[in-house]
């Protein structure tokens, strides 16, 4: 008798287990599965009598930067005066950063001002974009978001750009190497925040898409391994290249004024000389 019903709760068994699978690789509603992924979850909630509106972008952010805090928290919390394990860890994140810094004509002291900025930009971005590993949709997939980021990020290039050179400095920049590319100059600073947040945004929205696509069309084994890149890997490349960019673009204002400076100073000099060998010659004549 009792092998008699375990044969039929395994023969119902694998008539579902069939029938669900069939349904999953069966694909009827992809369009609209994936659009209801792409949309974006809205609420509200109400504080002194204000509605306030709150998407699945501004939730999944939070966790994710509370994950970020968690972490890098805890590999900085272990200080010893020889760097082993999670602190060897964070030592070399930051002598990396601190490199990079410097290949972009920053000096030591400048580096280190930029680091701590440059590392939290870079940190949100990496536990933002990989966060779609756990099936949470990543906040980059909001367009709000990478523009957000990328007015941040230029605003701080500014910031920081006039805080190393000056005013009169940052003001060089932008005649380098000619005069004439000052109306081009101008027009970068608009254009490459949009850069940023397009580049931010393809790339995470598209493989957020591929992700879905995958999850419905072939639910096993597939969408794990692709998840890997996808998920993984490339929310990890994005958000280097943004914190790289971020980066050079401050180096390259400082080399920028610098340069425009030293030709100034070359010019002067040479001025200079010239004006010195027009008055001993005059004198000289004198002299005669």
């Amino acid at each position: 008798m009792s092998v008699a019903l375990a044969a039929s709760w395994w023969s119902r068994f694998w008539e579902a287990f069939g029938k669900e699978l069939a349904d999953s690789f069966g694909g009827k509603h992809i369009g609209e599965k994936i659009r209801e992924g792409i949309l974006q979850w809205k609420g509200s909630f109400t504080l002194g009598g204000q509605k306030f509106l709150i998407t699945d972008a501004v939730i999944v952010m939070w966790i994710a930067l509370l994950a970020g805090i968690l972490v890098f928290g805890w590999l900085g919390a272990k200080r010893e005066r020889i760097p082993s394990g999670r602190q060897a860890i964070m030592e070399s994140l930051i002598g990396l950063l601190l490199g990079l810094c410097k290949d972009y004509g920053l000096n030591d002291e400048q580096a280190e001002k930029v680091v701590p900025m440059i590392g939290t930009i870079g940190i949100t971005l990496i536990f933002c974009n990989t966060i779609s590993f756990f099936h949470l949709p990543p906040p980059a997939k909001n367009i709000a978001f990478p523009f957000a980021m990328a007015i941040f990020a230029i605003v701080y290039v500014i910031f920081m750009s006039i805080r190393f050179v000056g005013l009169k400095g940052f003001g060089r920049s932008f005649v380098d190497p000619m005069p004439f590319m000052l109306p081009f100059k101008i027009l970068d600073f608009f254009i490459k925040p949009i850069s940023l947040a397009l580049r931010l945004f393809g790339n995470v929205f598209g493989a957020f898409i591929l992700m879905e696509f995958l999850g419905i069309v072939c639910p096993i084994i597939l969408p794990g391994v692709f998840s890997l890149w996808f998920d993984l890997m490339d929310g990890i490349l994005q958000a280097v290249v943004f914190a790289y960019l971020t980066t050079s673009y401050i180096g390259e204002v400082v080399e920028s004024s610098h340069a425009v400076k030293e030709r100034n100073e070359e010019k002067a000099k040479l001025k200079a000389e010239k004006k010195a060998a027009k008055e001993a010659a005059v004198e000289a004549e004198k002299a005669a």
